[in-house]
């Protein structure tokens, strides 16, 4: 398969495939002599898993080092379970910020409603009085 042919299958751009084979998550694919890449079908179902993972929130190189292990065969539910808690841990922490925020805007939203607008020109040319 040509680089286009392995995009339209994976749903992804040719930026994308070429980024991914830099990246290792893609084999290296045999060239032919005018130099054009080819691509093996398992080229899409590696792009395909790619994107999937990073759909769950595993970084880049937590899924280089998920396919690295796949294909080094030590792979299992067990020795791969800790890359899921890692990603739960991560959004959980996510949560927790985004939660906070948005606590901070509705105080700044009463404040507004009170007469007391965080957002005029006033109240951020003098925050008013600092403390020691």
């Amino acid at each position: 398969m040509k680089i286009g042919q392995v995009a339209r299958a994976a749903g992804v751009s040719i930026d994308t495939v070429r980024f991914y084979e830099r990246r290792g998550i893609l084999p290296a694919p045999a060239r032919r002599p005018s130099g054009y890449r080819v691509f093996t079908p398992a080229a899409v179902e590696r792009i395909r898993t790619a994107r999937a993972l990073q759909d769950l929130g595993l970084t880049l190189d937590e899924i280089i080092d998920a396919l690295h292990a796949h294909d080094q065969g030590d792979a299992t539910c067990e020795s791969e379970r800790w890359r899921l808690e890692a990603v739960v841990e991560r959004l959980d922490a996510k949560i927790a910020e985004l939660q906070r925020a948005r606590q901070a805007a509705i105080r700044a939203l009463d404040d507004c409603q009170n007469g007391r607008c965080r957002l005029t020109a006033a109240a951020i040319n003098d925050p008013g009085p600092r403390r020691p």
